[in-house]
């Protein structure tokens, strides 16, 4: 076991993972090393439960040595924080003359000025190049300098004690987990997988087993790998994958459009969109080797499913299917002795000798054929509940939910909360909706045509009957389950918390987790955005934006490189080169007051990719807050401190240009912790209403604690005011969604 690694688990969900046999002996007094370990980590926000600060005082100093230095790589303290500009906070005077200015001076190479390092020449009397790290013209940085400020937050955010049993616990957790798991718990997964042994659990998930399997085949147990394919669709996720790094069959054709879309610049003659098409192409061929080709082709053979229903589930994605079947050989392993189903399969398959499914739904539903629409439809409980709203506008609400009650009970419990969420925004005709397509960025859809069919009573109608059955399923599924236990207790920080359902979150919070949706208070009249990017990376030209977008009754603004200072908002001015391999920052500074006299409504949080491409992974994104005022130091600009840190995330594998990570609501002093990726450049391609479409979905999914009463209600037990119950659900449970999935029941 790699402790390092199990430690970042473990911090992610606001513990610390020490092995019992580490802990050597049972001393009741803080040693030496604890006491500087606990004034180190207070000083990064952190302090240790009472549990925790006792295991810590009876391991060995390197132990502890190894817990301050994951606690200070996630929060970066070896990083760059310098931002451009020098006492930020207090405006430069530059103006766009100074640049028009400076421009010309080196096209024309006029001598008279000051050089910089960069080559370029600053011409006297425009920028105030004493107030400047580095260029102001091209923004590259010269001089650097340490986090000066620690221990500014005035909460520290306490650690509590994992230990095997808390682990394995978690670890099952994953597998177990009846919704797909985010990009934090893919990584945690990843990691428990590589250095722990696989515990013996059902694996709820398509996209989990995936994982799964790959570590077996990595390991050389392909053929123990085989007894999970259940389906063609399930190889071809686990081929995808391993090509791409995506746990979900994103066609090629999108993955090329998004990396040339990517690529699009807002002066043409810097677009790159012919070069990355034939990057992305390159990049998603296919090439297997003989030992790979046996494997796949085996697999298939042995797929326990009859032929033709193997071929029907293979027809939606027939275009990538015939580019497997040439780059695997299936056709060739099809003639040997034993492989009679795949040969079999091969001449099904290509001679489209079978009936696809979707194909007579799709044909009896244009017919206005309703009992042949709806006894194909009970045969697929699922894609019945994903239709079940457009249904009901089309053959009519009381006949659609009469069919669906038949089938409810074989409907997974994720989809029948998400009908019951979504049913209050499908059925209004004025609202707009939140989309993320697959492998695109998210999208507003506007109403079904449909719905102007019916008044204002009868959606009324549909979306009280559609909660009302859900409700009542749900009901039925936690009364069938036996309880001995009498008294429940539920923390009310649970009814601010969505339960995570349809969340695919792509950056990782390495930090303590919180659900997409919640909603941090700010404590003092101040909010810091930070973003890092580069470490690691040689000196380059790479030019992240961080920006906000302000928005008023009647009109917006923004605060980002080309707009420094706005009401309420200052920014540290325009990075576009990174120095060799430590990074570099940009900050902004939004002042609640000023913004609250403006009336101002919201300000959303943004990053973007000027530079050619998408967000450059490992880039960090947050921001912070505190009580007490944050310093900016006055010798070079920095101005993070990690205790002063609410919330950060990381991009992994982003495939976007652009990211909102937050949204500040004003009048009610909280930030929503949201992630939505749109495509553009700089915040001005940033579509707000899009922004309000997924609060609008956020705000309506179920939370935890009310799902948690339908629990009580349906099981007849009595909620408790403290925590001296029978069945106890904290906001630290809470904290692992994969935990929380469990009371979905199938």
């Amino acid at each position: 076991m790699k402790t390092k690694e199990v430690l970042k688990i473990s911090l992610r969900q606001n513990a610390i993972f020490i092995p019992s046999a580490m802990i050597a002996n049972d001393i009741k007094n803080l040693s030496g090393t604890t006491s500087v370990l606990v004034a180190n980590v207070s000083k990064l926000g952190f302090t240790f439960s009472e549990a925790l600060l006792h295991a810590l005082n009876n391991v060995n100093p390197n132990y502890k040595a190894e817990v301050l230095e994951v606690l200070k790589e996630v929060l970066g303290t070896d990083k760059n924080w310098t931002p451009l500009v020098k006492e930020w906070n207090i405006p430069t005077g530059e103006s766009l003359l100074d640049h028009i200015l400076t421009y010309f001076w080196n096209v024309l190479n006029v001598k008279s000025g000051t050089t910089l390092q960069c080559g370029h020449i600053i011409p006297d009397r425009t920028f105030p190049l004493e107030r400047y790290n580095g260029c102001p013209f091209c923004g590259t940085p010269f001089e650097f300098g340490e986090i000066e400020n620690f221990g500014q937050g005035s909460k520290l955010k306490v650690l509590d004690l994992w230990t095997e049993t808390d682990l394995e616990d978690f670890y099952k957790s994953l597998l177990q987990s009846k919704t797909a798991l985010d990009a934090t718990q893919v990584e945690s997964l990843k990691t428990s997988l590589k250095y722990l042994p696989l515990p013996k659990t059902d694996i709820a998930i398509k996209e989990t087993l995936m994982l799964v399997i790959d570590v077996l085949i990595e390991q050389g147990q392909a053929e123990n790998a085989s007894q999970y394919f259940k389906s063609p669709t399930d190889i071809l996720r686990y081929l995808w994958f391993k090509n791409t790094g995506l746990l979900q069959i994103i066609e090629p054709k999108t993955i090329i459009k998004r990396a040339a879309k990517n690529e699009t610049h807002l002066y043409e003659f810097m677009d790159a969109i012919a070069k990355a098409k034939i990057a992305a192409q390159k990049d998603l061929k296919l090439k297997y080797s003989r030992k790979e080709c046996l494997m796949v082709a085996t697999w298939l053979n042995n797929l326990d499913m009859e032929v033709e229903a193997m071929c029907e589930i293979m027809h939606p994605k027939r275009g990538m299917w015939v580019r497997f079947i040439r780059a695997l050989r299936l056709a060739e392993y099809s003639k040997r002795k034993g492989f009679e189903k795949l040969s079999f399969l091969m001449d099904v398959f290509y001679n489209q000798v079978y009936d696809v499914w979707q194909s007579k739904v799709n044909t009896s539903r244009l017919k206005f054929d309703a009992d042949k629409t709806f006894a194909l439809l009970k045969q697929r409980p699922g894609l019945f509940a994903r239709s079940l709203f457009s249904n009901m506008l089309w053959f009519g609400a009381d006949e659609s939910v009469a069919h669906f009650s038949e089938i409810i009970d074989k409907v997974p419990a994720r989809l029948v909360f998400t009908l019951n969420m979504y049913a209050q925004n499908y059925f209004d005709p004025n609202m707009q909706r939140s989309v993320k397509p697959l492998g695109g960025t998210n999208k507003r859809v506007n109403p079904n045509a449909l719905l102007k069919l019916y008044d204002d009573f009868q959606l009324e109608a549909m979306k009280k009957q559609v909660e009302d059955l859900c409700i009542l399923a749900m009901k039925k599924r936690f009364a069938a389950l036996t309880n001995t236990n009498k008294t429940i207790y539920i923390d009310p920080q649970l009814f601010n918390m969505p339960v995570s359902i349809g969340d695919r979150s792509e950056t990782v919070q390495d930090l303590p987790v919180a659900l997409m949706g919640t909603r941090f208070p700010i404590e003092g009249n101040e909010v810091r955005l930070f973003m890092q990017w580069g470490k690691d990376l040689p000196a380059q030209h790479l030019d992240m934006d961080l920006s906000c977008h302000i928005a008023y009754e009647n009109s917006t603004d923004i605060c980002s490189y080309s707009r420094l200072e706005t009401v309420g908002c200052k920014h540290s001015g325009d990075i576009r080169s990174i120095p060799n391999k430590i990074g570099t920052a940009e900050y902004i500074n939004i002042n609640i007051d000023d913004l609250a006299k403006a009336k101002a409504k919201f300000v959303t949080f943004t990053c973007n990719a000027y530079s050619n491409g998408s967000i450059t992974p490992n880039l960090v994104v947050g921001w912070m807050n505190s009580k007490h005022p944050m310093k900016i130091s006055e010798k070079t600009g920095v101005a993070y401190d990690p205790s002063c840190v609410d919330h950060q995330v990381r991009v992994t594998q982003n495939v976007s240009k652009g990211l909102v990570f937050g949204v500040l609501d004003v009048a009610k002093r909280e930030i929503v912790w949201l992630e939505m990726t749109f495509g553009g450049q700089v915040v001005q391609g940033l579509d707000s209403k899009g922004v309000q479409a997924l609060l609008a979905k956020l705000s309506s999914k179920l939370n935890i604690g009310n799902l948690l009463q339908l629990k009580a209600e349906a099981q007849g037990l009595t909620i408790t005011e403290n925590e001296i119950a029978d069945e106890v659900y904290t906001a630290q449970w809470a904290m692992n969604p994969a935990v929380v999935t469990q009371l979905l029941i199938d």
